[in-house]
């Protein structure tokens, strides 16, 4: 069966193939097909997800999945949040992972409290109107580091220290950290959703 992805990420594309072929489903990128990325105008992880799900399934006629992911920092009540992507701009630097971990970093220069979390919303429709999405979350909470370490994963990964394992989420091996991730958690959920609910 096949199952739009509302991205065009390919690392996210990777990342989440591996979880639900075992189910049966194939991933599709919605570029594949041509349609381009929704608008994304609200607040929320969950509004933003469930509007990039219902776009992709409208134009392609298919079941679609959604993510909406970022980074909630508890000293800056939530945010950047929705942002996250567009974090360093604020700051009057370009788009870019690299800048936005510069930006953070300057921004919590002063600050004690670094407990933040990385938060991924899934959700998954069977057509654009289907009246009960599924939806998945997972979150991984750690503090943010003093300095990026570890050469791993993208993103706010460096600096992004889990105390569990004592290490950067960059830092971890690939396959520990797609395990343990906000995304892999959100994905691990959907998956039992899906066989619950759509098999």
């Amino acid at each position: 069966m096949k199952l739009v992805l509302a991205s065009n990420n390919s690392g996210k594309l990777a990342e989440l193939q591996a979880m639900f072929a075992p189910l049966g489903f194939e991933l599709v990128p919605q570029g594949q097909l041509g349609i381009a990325e929704a608008e994304e105008p609200f607040h929320t992880f969950i509004e933003n997800a469930l509007a990039k799900a219902r776009h992709a399934a409208r134009l392609s006629g298919l079941p679609a999945m959604a993510d909406d992911a970022g980074l909630c920092v508890d000293a800056f009540g939530g945010l950047p949040g929705v942002q996250t992507a567009f974090y360093a701009t604020q700051f009057g630097y370009p788009k870019g992972d690299d800048n936005n971990v510069r930006a953070l970093l300057e921004q919590m220069q002063d600050i004690d409290n670094r407990r933040a979390a990385l938060v991924s919303t899934l959700v998954a429709l069977r057509s654009p109107d289907d009246p009960e999405p599924l939806v998945a979350v997972g979150r991984v909470v750690g503090e943010i580091a003093r300095e990026p370490v570890g050469s791993n994963g993208f993103g706010f990964d460096p600096v992004m220290f889990i105390p569990e394992f004592g290490l950067t989420f960059a830092q971890l091996p690939v396959e520990i950290k797609n395990a343990n991730s906000h995304r892999g958690r959100a994905a691990s959920a959907m998956v039992a959703l899906m066989r619950e609910r759509w098999l």
